[in-house]
């Protein structure tokens, strides 16, 4: 496993702060976009840090999220509510959007497994997920959540999700392939374009 330490290298690329606490959970998270990757992540289920953390490393993004949810009562509101609170940081840390690309999609292999994401920093929510995971559990994380998380960021970010296994044996392998390809296809749809950089992509003139 990576070392869980955030870099001490500061940056000037977009940083967003969101605090979210509920009388289910209590958030903290920092996110900056232009990062290294770097990440330090404790919500209290080991395979959703695991998942976060990749999420971190491959979309080159720096998180700091710490959560404390009830998970004495279930995972639910745990899981959601970090998807929210990570929309909400991209939302945020994104501003007025001019320069972006806007969208992205990825298709990551994954040993066996090959999974295809796409994402469109629209203004408009919007989700659609097929995992092909057929177990209850991955690791520690009850794996019907997981439509719940990325609903949450599309809503908390204001974009469109698409997810799809393609194919798979391992559920292990089908979830990670879907946050791999998911940060990959967010980092090209954040990522700016210098000729563009005072356009807002977008003929409506709103995002």
């Amino acid at each position: 496993m990576a070392a869980r330490k955030l870099s001490s290298t500061p940056s000037n690329g977009r940083v967003a702060i969101v605090k979210r606490h509920t009388t289910e959970t209590q958030i903290d998270l920092r996110l900056t976009i232009d990062g290294e990757g770097s990440y330090d992540v404790r919500t209290g289920i080991r395979f959703f840090d695991h998942m976060l953390e990749l999420f971190a490393r491959h979309g080159g993004f720096d998180l700091a999220l710490q959560c404390q949810g009830d998970l004495d009562v279930d995972q639910h509101h745990t899981v959601e509510d970090i998807g929210i609170a990570l929309g909400e940081a991209f939302r945020q840390a994104l501003g007025d959007k001019k320069g972006i690309l806007r969208a992205g999609y990825f298709l990551m292999p994954m040993d066996e497994t090959l999974a295809a994401a796409a994402v469109d920093l629209s203004g408009r929510a919007s989700c659609v997920i097929d995992t092909k995971v057929r177990v209850r559990i991955v690791g520690d994380l009850q794996t019907e959540l997981l439509p719940d998380f990325f609903d949450g960021f599309a809503r908390g970010a204001q974009a469109n999700v698409h997810l799809k296994v393609l194919y798979g044996r391992s559920n292990h392998h089908k979830v990670e392939a879907i946050f791999k390809a998911f940060a990959r296809a967010l980092r090209f749809a954040c990522a700016r374009d210098e000729r563009l950089r005072s356009m807002l992509p977008s003929t409506k003139g709103l995002m």
